[in-house]
């Protein structure tokens, strides 16, 4: 993956689509991208009806059923998505939980100054498209164009969807441990320690406001 320089324009609220999305330097943020098939036109049609407060635990609940290709349920793909995850952590962003399911991906990030969430998600997304279609020996969309997005704004927040991340693979019935799922952050923190503890809400703030003291980036 190449490096490229930040845009320096964060948007704030904005709506594509159907889901409405909020982008702002050092908001912790839930993210959810999935693939093209995994939600049926007719189950799509009636999310884009439904109140926008709705729309992310009705998409979920459909999502854990597994609809589609399920393409990421093969081990290939699971591991080129989680470490083009971990590529610019660090850098862009600040992963602090993050979860590889067959249909869809969760991430929990701390976003960074100059790398707004829409450039951060669509980078993901082209390079391990382009990835997967390679090592599958096809053509054609694999992502869904649009994405869910929720920030936290409470370190209760942040744990709790630090916490939901990690067990949605066991809520789905696909293991009995979070730490038994190996596309997770669960899982890392179990190896070996490759991954930094999870961040709480009250350390990202502190850092928010250390940066903006020294206008520097972190």
């Amino acid at each position: 993956m190449a490096q490229e320089t930040p845009d320096r324009t964060h948007t704030g609220w904005r709506q594509r689509g159907y889901l409405p999305h909020y982008d702002a330097p050092w908001e912790v943020q839930h993210i959810v991208f999935r693939l093209a098939d995994s939600l049926p036109v007719g189950i799509l049609s009636r999310l884009e009806a439904a109140p926008p407060e709705d729309r992310w635990a009705a998409a979920e609940d459909i999502l854990d059923r597994g609809a589609g290709s399920r393409a990421l349920a093969d081990p290939r793909l699971a591991r080129m998505v989680m470490h083009s995850l971990l590529y610019f952590d660090g850098q862009r962003y600040d992963l602090i939980a993050w979860c590889v399911m067959p249909t869809h991906v969760h991430v929990l990030i701390q976003q960074r100054q100059g790398w707004p969430l829409a450039g951060v998600v669509q980078g993901w997304k082209t390079f391990t498209a382009r990835s997967a279609n390679r090592i599958l020996g096809r053509e054609g969309r694999f992502w869904s164009p649009d994405y869910f997005d929720r920030a936290t704004k409470s370190e209760a927040q942040t744990e709790r969807a630090s916490v939901y991340i990690e067990n949605n693979p066991v809520a789905a019935g696909l293991c009995t441990k979070p730490a038994d799922w190996p596309w997770s952050s669960a899982a890392f923190r179990k190896a070996d320690g490759l991954v930094r503890p999870r961040c709480g809400w009250k350390e990202t703030q502190e850092r928010t406001r250390t940066s903006a003291l020294r206008g520097t980036q972190l």
